[in-house]
């Protein structure tokens, strides 16, 4: 595999074609039966698009995202004059176990929540510029990524990625747990209320791209960190697996279902899990993994990289 750049655009690597075993039998049923399918070769970031790279975007094209413009109360049509303020959907602690039934007892709508501050307004990018963009609708990273003249990756490329030549292992790195955070940045201690961070850094929500071990292409964060938007349309189950051991979680947030707005009725397959994937309530830090997004959500824990064709991008 072959490192390629463009200025300013990110280091890339080239992914071979070939096959693979794509999906899970054994985990939840969305996953599988697993199916071999080949892939053509493409080139893909080697890391998540950052908010350094983000921010270039915005500044040079004046980009304005999804979490930054109003949006209309439910009834209520564009021009009708009702509108909610801007805002997007924070991870907030609780305070104790609680059943983890329902992701709303740990998901928040704020006002003013967006890719320049993530938490809500008070936060910002200070310190963060090396941590992956968050708060990203499905246009937005579809925006970025045609700036930079590339797309988003399908499922199928993804995944396919995030194996890094382990054809059927559990995780992008074999077998191992990842105890302690050391392959990767998830959920250590129990949630959603104590983290004792992931890694040598400790990490508690994002942490800088490059951080944890690379898989075999060389790719990094392709599991944990933050969940990445693919183009590939989310169809619930369409086979399902009866050896899955665990029901579906609800691992993504969804704009409407937090706050009072309309959303968009479409919804993409994210791939890669993130620092909120936790063993015993979302064990979705693995390449077979995949959770169901709309396509007007942006969260604290959702970013996403580029890829393109391999002949294109040369």
């Amino acid at each position: 595999m072959g490192d390629t750049k463009r200025p300013g655009s990110g280091e890339m690597v080239a992914i071979p074609s070939g096959e693979f075993l794509q999906g899970a039998g054994a985990r939840y049923p969305e996953e599988g039966p697993p199916a071999r399918v080949s892939v053509d070769g493409f080139v893909i970031d080697r890391f998540p698009v950052t908010n350094q790279r983000f921010s270039r975007f915005v500044a040079e094209t004046g980009y304005e995202t999804t979490a930054e413009r109003p949006v209309p109360l439910p009834g209520k049509r564009e021009g009708e004059g009702v509108w909610t303020e801007p805002g997007s959907l924070v991870f907030t602690p609780t305070p104790g176990p609680v059943p983890l039934t329902d992701w709303r007892r740990w998901w928040r709508w704020v006002p003013g929540a967006s890719w320049r501050h993530p938490a809500g307004p008070g936060s910002d990018l200070s310190g963060r510029e090396d941590h992956p963009v968050v708060q990203v609708s499905y246009a937005d990273a579809g925006a970025f990524a045609a700036w930079e003249g590339k797309r988003l990756a399908t499922e199928v490329e993804w995944e396919f990625a995030a194996r890094g030549g382990i054809d059927g292992a559990t995780y992008s790195w074999g077998e191992a747990s990842n105890r302690g955070g050391v392959y990767a940045n998830t959920w250590q201690g129990r949630f959603p209320y104590e983290n004792r961070g992931a890694g040598e850094g400790r990490w508690v929500g994002t942490s800088p791209v490059g951080s944890f071990p690379q898989n075999g292409y060389g790719l990094s964060d392709m599991t944990g960190n933050v969940w990445e938007w693919t183009t590939s349309p989310w169809v619930a189950a369409p086979t399902g697996s009866g050896d899955a051991v665990a029901a579906s979680c609800g691992c993504t947030a969804r704009r409407e279902a937090a706050s009072a707005e309309v959303a968009s009725e479409r919804s993409r397959v994210l791939k890669g899990g993130s620092h909120l994937c936790a063993p015993e309530y979302c064990l979705r830090y693995r390449p077979a993994a995949r959770s169901e997004q709309t396509e007007d959500s942006a969260t604290s824990h959702i970013g996403f990289r580029c890829v393109a064709d391999a002949m294109v991008w040369s």
